[in-house]
């Protein structure tokens, strides 16, 4: 799926889970550090590789182009969706992918941000979801993140880096008959106000973990729900395997708890500095913070090993 040879296809692929990873909830915890050599650095973006003012630090752009010259690729695996790209798109060499909105999308970065393979969120569950947090945590606010932009009910608060693709309830939102229901959905978003982020993510996986993969990423009490079995672990294993790259061949970094599966997974992780306390338990190391170039520090530390 994440193949040179796909990047060239006309329109994105609705590509199924094929069993490398099956449930984000099967990944073994904390486990010794792997010793292979590096051929993949996977890293998340916000709180991770980016600095608080979003931005790519000159040692940290140095160090990935020091190891793409190494023959070390790099992804970037986000929960940021195709359109919020362009503050790494100059920094991706050789294959030119990212792993973006949680594994739901595989972007060229080379090609303008084009969405080439996607793991969508069947509508049907989306709105069974819905449902479900609305009875469970009454207040809750959606909205909901297309191929072609983003869609939210009234009373979910704008986004500043782009304007809504349409504004309505989530249940017509999600309605296959409305137009544009064609566009693949990747993460529905749930927003409560009131709940603390742990208490509202425990909540939602007790009454539709069965449904959906759900996790957050944000301060807030905002919760991403992507289909079940799509994760950023789940997405970066395809693309390895494509490549004849083994788990224990990853070095992955992340801060949030989206990031669990994917540290869990590869034979060598680290939590940043600032991360979750969750995630400093799934890691099996760790880094500076993302404001001291955590990121950049392991990555030197590997290349001069070398």
């Amino acid at each position: 799926m994440c193949g040179v040879s796909h990047v060239r296809a006309p329109r994105e692929r609705l590509i199924r889970d094929n069993g490398y990873v099956t449930s984000p909830t099967t990944f073994p915890h904390s486990r010794p550090m792997s010793q292979q050599r590096p051929r993949m650095i996977a890293t998340d973006l916000d709180g991770t590789l980016l600095r608080d003012d979003k931005t790519v630090s000159d040692r940290t752009v140095a160090a990935l182009a020091a190891a793409e010259e190494a023959g070390i690729e790099v992804f970037f695996v986000t929960g940021r969706p195709a359109r919020w790209m362009d503050v790494v798109s100059e920094h991706v060499h050789g294959h030119g992918l990212a792993i973006c909105s949680n594994g739901a999308a595989v972007v060229d970065l080379h090609a303008g941000r084009r969405i080439v393979e996607v793991r969508p969120l069947d509508r049907r569950t989306a709105r069974d979801v819905v449902e479900t947090l609305r009875r469970e945590a009454p207040g809750t606010a959606f909205a909901m993140e297309f191929a072609d932009g983003i869609r939210h009910e009234p009373d979910y608060p704008p986004l500043h880096l782009d304007a809504a693709v349409a504004v309505g309830p989530a249940e017509k939102l999600l309605h296959e008959d409305v137009p544009g229901s064609g566009t693949p959905l990747l993460k529905l978003l749930a927003l409560h106000r009131d709940l603390t982020p742990d208490g509202f993510l425990a909540l939602a996986r007790t009454a539709a973990g069965h449904r959906a993969t759900i996790t957050r990423s944000s301060p807030t009490a905002l919760l991403e729900v992507s289909g079940l079995g799509v994760s950023k672990a789940s997405t970066l294993a395809l693309c390895c395997a494509e490549r004849g790259i083994s788990a224990d061949e990853v070095v992955a970094f992340g801060d949030m708890p989206n990031d669990i599966e994917m540290l869990t997974w590869a034979g060598r992780s680290y939590a940043m500095g600032n991360a979750h306390p969750d995630v400093v338990a799934a890691a099996s190391g760790r880094t500076v913070a993302n404001e001291e170039d955590g990121v950049a520090a392991v990555i030197e530390a590997i290349l001069a090993d070398r």
